[in-house]
């Protein structure tokens, strides 16, 4: 079988190698004035969607779904995420050391030692990204598409298998941040994380309980005792991992403490529950937005309808005392905090609903080839002006 699949992709390679080569003349006129036009002042350009997270004084982050509204797509190319992940290392020691070592920054400002190297090696890197010499997008998709045509190996790239690619890429991405941000708690370097190294952030502990935000329990001690899956009072990687970003955990002492949360944020009245107001006004959106990309769709209900709010409310009410339970939360948590595979999803479904020029709801290697820059437009801008494809947030 992969024996089979080597042959396979050769022969395709080799078969649209040929008929880019010996296409006729128009025909090849056309193509090359066409990426002309895609290309004429654009530029690949890496991003910069870096977020010191450790900036509320003794650490302390907030768990990054808190701010899922604003996600980010990753990189389709591993090569890309790479120089990406090289370029936020350094800009994260950069702003760590400002940080913490204020004293010495300063001296080093004005000393005028304020240049910082790292900027000349994130230009080479979008020098090398724009050099078709060195990185050459045709080549790369050529490499990159037996890597994601795998389930199952039969030439085509399905909607499924794209999103499994694009989860794997943001899985990485993700456990890279979470490794650095360990790197900065645990202080006795043993590879895992205590509760008193994980320290509350600085305003925290200067509240007189009273300050805004105080009661949300991302960083309060039972949000750190519902990641300790084995209960040793020690957060190993994998822990620390989902104690950044609950919203992918399997954990279910951790989807609870979610759950928790939820009827924390939303509970105006403060009875410890939330009645149908509270879940109209707010969850309901949530839920039904959810509903909607998930099913690729650009209906939008009346706002002031209360009736699929109140049938879902009534599903959801299972003890029909009027109000929700942070229990009877979890069949819903999932959308309300939607993990990187549904981002994974939205930014496959927009890739093919570009790319997919039969409309088979699958992609073919030459139709890869064909749009190219569709796989790399959320580093695609043009002229000097650097834009982020709003399709795929």
């Amino acid at each position: 079988m992969g024996k089979l699949s080597v042959i396979l992709y050769i022969t395709i390679a080799i078969a649209l190698l040929f008929y880019i080569s010996y296409s006729p003349n128009r025909h090849s006129s056309e193509h090359h004035s066409h990426l002309r036009l895609q290309q004429g002042h654009r530029r690949l350009k890496l991003r910069s969607n870096f977020t010191f997270l450790t900036t509320r004084g003794g650490g302390g982050a907030a768990p990054a779904d808190k701010q899922h509204h604003h996600h980010e797509p990753v990189a389709f190319d591993p090569l890309v995420a790479d120089m990406e992940r090289h370029r936020e290392d350094k800009e994260w020691e950069r702003m760590y050391f400002e940080q913490h070592h204020q004293q010495f920054a300063e001296v080093a400002e004005a000393q005028g030692h304020e240049a910082q190297p790292e900027w000349e090696d994130f230009m080479n890197a979008e020098d090398y990204l724009n050099d078709e010499e060195r990185f050459n997008v045709t080549n790369r998709l050529l490499l990159l598409f037996p890597k994601i045509d795998v389930s199952p190996v039969d030439g085509f790239v399905s909607e499924e298998e794209l999103t499994q690619w694009h989860l794997e890429q943001a899985e990485r991405e993700v456990l890279h941040r979470t490794q650095r941000e360990m790197e900065v708690h645990d202080k006795n370097h043993d590879g895992l994380v205590s509760y008193s190294e994980y320290d509350p952030p600085s305003w925290a502990k200067a509240s007189d309980g009273n300050t805004f935000g105080y009661d949300m329990g991302w960083w309060k001690e039972e949000h750190f005792n519902a990641s300790d899956i084995n209960g040793d009072g020690l957060l190993n990687v994998t822990e620390f991992n989902d104690f950044l970003h609950p919203a992918d955990t399997k954990n279910p002492k951790l989807l609870q403490w979610l759950c928790k949360e939820e009827i924390r944020e939303r509970d105006t009245d403060k009875d410890g529950k939330v009645n149908f107001n509270e879940f109209f006004h707010g969850l309901f959106d949530l839920v039904r937005n959810y509903d909607e990309d998930t099913l690729n769709s650009s209906h939008h209900a009346d706002d002031s309808s209360e009736a699929p709010a109140k049938k879902l409310f009534a599903e959801l009410d299972k003890d029909g005392d009027g109000f929700l339970s942070d229990t009877e939360l979890l069949p819903i948590i999932g959308k309300l905090h939607p993990s990187e595979r549904y981002y994974a999803k939205q930014q496959a479904d927009y890739i093919i609903s570009q790319a997919d020029m039969d409309k088979d709801g699958r992609l073919s290697l030459e139709e890869m080839i064909e749009n190219p820059y569709v796989f790399y437009s959320a580093i695609f801008s043009d002229e000097e002006d650097y834009e982020y494809h709003d399709e795929l947030r």
